[in-house]
């Protein structure tokens, strides 16, 4: 199902002044979903249900608070051209940052998820959780400085660097990321100064909304805790979203790697309603997107496809188990088979298929893009093999799960 029928069918707007932040959430993402080109008033009150008035009320506060500018005017059917809007990507900014088991990635994002800095460093989750949170602080620290002066390093494929931060106007203090939150829809936003990090820290000169941090399961998205994460046992149970948020000064939300990533995805504007994105680095795993949204579960267990067994008497895996997906994966690419590897990997997918009746599996992770054509046959190849006729295709950003944790924190702005 497209985006565009998705709002029709469970995204009306509501002319009920209770539910202003719930409308404005709405207009902003149509706005976002517009990009560049924009969207005329008309347009969103077809799109979202919302009386022309409302609608009218609702663009003329987001002009008014530096979210939404005129785009230029469109030829209307009869009288005076159409104003089309579009959303003003600096007025806001977020960070995202991917905690990999030897790496760790941050980045800034404008509003529309264009990266606008990007820093990496190697990093051993087995130093334990004071050393490698010593090593986030001060990549975020020093990520907001980078985006402040316009530079910020490299950039991935499919990415390009955003505007420089600079002075403009705020978003009020932002989504409410604390203890138990999750994604949903935003508050209103109005005008006042964003969050900024801590008085130990450097003050970023434009609003920056929240830090949202992806990192291997399992974990507990809703308490912002890690699990035992295989070969990581210490992380069980540190409280990393909160000693975060307490060194940053700034919201934090935690999520799965996995599951950051299949968000950033759902939220293409072409994007599937369903969709299983598998990943392969240095673990796999798989986030599930049903009816456009992330499926966690309750425990924030969905997705770990990784630790599905598939071979019963198979070699140990570091979770407890034998004959696991990610350890019969994982050794095929250590011993430099990576056709095997993707056959492994379509069987774990073909599964997915088979339980979820999915409409695409989209693969990706490091592994995957090394060698992107190998991985896209072997696993369509076992699909194939099976009846199967559900799409694969690569989500060739090399910045996937990065990019998903900065929008763990945008994401509640535009309804999401």
């Amino acid at each position: 199902m497209k985006r565009e029928q998705r709002y029709t069918r469970s995204l009306a707007g509501v002319n009920v002044p209770a539910l202003r932040s719930h409308n404005a959430a709405l207009v902003l993402d149509l706005l976002r979903t517009a990009g560049e080109a924009g969207i005329s008033r008309l347009e969103l009150a077809e799109r979202t249900g919302l009386t022309p008035q409302a609608v009218s009320k609702i663009t003329a506060r987001l002009r008014a608070e530096g979210l939404a500018a005129e785009a230029g005017h469109r030829a209307s059917t009869g009288g005076k051209p159409r104003t089309v809007l579009r959303l003003v990507p600096s007025a806001g900014h977020a960070v995202g940052v991917h905690l990999d088991r030897d790496e760790l990635t941050t980045l800034l994002t404008d509003l529309a998820g264009t990266v606008v800095a990007l820093r990496r460093r190697p990093v051993d989750l087995g130093e334990g959780a004071g050393p490698v949170l010593d090593a986030v602080t001060e990549e975020v620290r020093a990520l907001l400085t980078d985006g402040a002066a316009g530079g910020g390093g490299p950039t991935g494929a499919g990415e390009s660097p955003g505007p420089a931060l600079g002075p403009g106007p705020a978003l009020g203090p932002g989504p409410a990321l604390g203890p138990g939150s999750a994604p949903g829809p935003g508050p209103a936003l109005g005008p006042g100064p964003g969050p900024v990090l801590g008085p130990a820290s450097t003050p970023a000169p434009a609003p920056v909304l929240g830090v949202g941090v992806a990192m291997p399961g399992p974990l507990d998205h809703h308490a912002g805790v890690p699990g035992r994460v295989t070969g990581f046992p210490s992380w069980d149970g540190y409280p990393v979203r909160d000693e975060l948020a307490r060194r940053l000064g700034l919201p934090v939300v935690l999520d799965k790697d996995t599951n950051a990533a299949a968000l950033g995805l759902a939220l293409r504007p072409e994007s599937p309603g369903s969709f299983a994105y598998v990943h392969l680095g240095t673990g796999l795993g798989a986030g599930l997107v049903l009816g456009g949204a992330p499926l966690r579960g309750d425990r924030t267990g969905a997705g770990e496809l990784g630790h599905q067994t598939v071979q019963l008497d198979g070699p140990p895996c570091g979770c407890g188990g034998r004959g696991c997906l990610e350890v019969l994966c994982l050794a095929a690419v250590a011993r430099g088979e990576l056709p095997e590897a993707a056959r492994i990997l379509g069987a774990g997918a073909a599964n997915l298929v088979r339980l979820l009746d999915i409409d695409q599996v989209l693969l990706g992770g490091r592994v995957v893009l090394g060698a992107p054509e190998v991985f896209a046959d072997g696993a369509r190849e076992v699909l194939a093999g099976l009846g199967l006729p559900t799409p694969v295709a690569v989500a060739t950003a090399p910045q996937a799960v990065a990019v998903g944790a900065a929008w763990l924190v945008l994401a509640p702005i535009f309804g999401q």
